[in-house]
């Protein structure tokens, strides 16, 4: 476990899969992020593969290769490359053990920096390789709701911005796996700018919103706690929202999204893989998730 603190904050960040496990309000001692075996993960990060492939498997030239739910980064071992007392940088290098589902050579490196206001997660993705490197890369944050334990899950709100007139969503379906349908829904109890939370809304599962432009997401309540948690999702294609179907569970998972599950039906080639995003030979994308605290 590698530890990084300043006068405000602290995150505790697991080797295995750079997750983060706890990030702690130092002030007023409490956790924002969800730990509970109701949910046994805290923040994954989704890389090469967002959601559900079909029969959980691509094609690379026609030649099918079996892929986990998001990718198998949550899962791997990241080295620890940097390190200082606000700040570390993993490393997740392409291997042996990784080629047997994603044939590429690639490097993802993962900093975590405190800053006065909060915490920064960026991301490297660098094409060690001679051919285009198509990927998803996703983070899968969850958030207590309540903060600090003040109000009720019902008594909090999202504040998007921009304040887009609609936000639409894509249809998930649930059987025999949480797959696109290709169809296209409404963003439920969305007005305005704001997203009143409540269980009910994620009955059908998650939420990936598809409207392009939205710059952050802002979760709190007026009436029950001054704390806030606010994901500047700038970088990123696609914000999710998801808690635990049919649990009153309490937390939110605010997500930023470069990628897909799959429509239902048939394999897709890894090329052609609607919402993935492609680094060529020898270059580097960067992407970062900001999250502001109070």
């Amino acid at each position: 476990m590698q530890t990084i603190q300043n006068n405000r904050f602290r995150a505790d960040i697991d080797e295995h899969g750079a997750q983060l496990i706890h990030l702690i309000n130092e002030e007023a001692k409490f956790d924002y992020i969800w730990n509970n075996d109701l949910w046994p993960k805290h923040a994954p990060i989704l890389f090469p593969a967002i959601g559900r492939s079909n029969d959980d498997a691509y094609l690379v030239d026609g030649k099918r290769y079996e892929m986990p739910q998001h990718g198998f980064a949550g899962d791997a071992e990241f080295e620890v490359v940097d390190k200082t007392a606000d700040r570390v940088s993993l490393l997740l290098a392409s291997n042996p053990a990784t080629k047997k589902y994603y044939p590429f050579e690639f490097k993802l490196r993962v900093i975590f920096s405190l800053t006065e206001t909060g915490l920064v997660v960026h991301f490297d993705v660098k094409n060690d390789g001679e051919a285009d490197l198509s990927y998803s890369l996703g983070y899968h944050p969850a958030f207590n709701v309540p903060i600090n334990g003040e109000g009720q899950f019902d008594d909090y709100r999202l504040a998007i911005e921009p304040p887009l007139d609609e936000l639409a969503t894509y249809e998930i379906v649930k059987k025999p796996n949480p797959y696109r349908s290709g169809k296209i829904d409404s963003l439920p109890n969305y007005d305005h700018g704001i997203v009143k939370l409540d269980h009910q809304m994620f009955e059908k599962g998650l939420l990936i919103i598809k409207t392009p432009g939205i710059k952050t997401v802002k979760l709190y309540s007026q009436t029950d706690t001054s704390h806030s948690v606010t994901v500047n999702v700038a970088d990123f294609d696609h914000v999710t929202l998801w808690t635990k179907e049919g649990a009153n569970a309490p937390f939110l998972c605010i997500e930023p999204f470069n990628g897909l599950p799959d429509v239902a039906g048939e394999l897709v080639e890894l090329a052609d893989k609607e919402g993935n995003h492609h680094t060529s030979a020898g270059l580097t994308s960067s992407y970062e998730v900001k999250i502001d605290l109070e």
